[in-house]
């Protein structure tokens, strides 16, 4: 009877179970996000964006307008959202779809 030396972790994102060694890799494959802006375009961090539609940003009372420029974003994790700054609106989150990397 041959015994297999390995040790072996249950996967539940695939639901299989692999050895120990794959694990690691497979969790590091996974928390890398691509975002990707209308266009197609890979987005990162600190990139500048512009925007593709008129956007009415709730809470602040204010309508963004198409072609404004965004400086600076920061991906939040999520593939079709992006942190951003612009001046009198704190906290404003972006949906990918509405920017086009400039």
């Amino acid at each position: 009877m041959a015994t297999d030396d390995e040790d072996y972790v249950y996967d539940e994102a695939s639901g299989e179970w692999v050895p120990t060694g794959n694990g690691a890799v497979a969790s590091e494959e996974e928390e890398a996000v691509v975002v990707r802006d209308a266009v197609g375009n890979i987005l990162a961090d600190g990139d500048q964006v512009t925007l593709i539609k008129d956007l009415t940003v709730k809470g602040a009372g204010q309508t963004l307008k198409r072609g404004t420029l965004i400086k600076s974003i920061r991906l939040t994790g999520d593939a079709q959202e992006i942190d951003c700054r612009y001046d009198g609106i704190k906290g404003l989150v972006l949906r990918a779809e509405f920017v086009k990397k400039r």
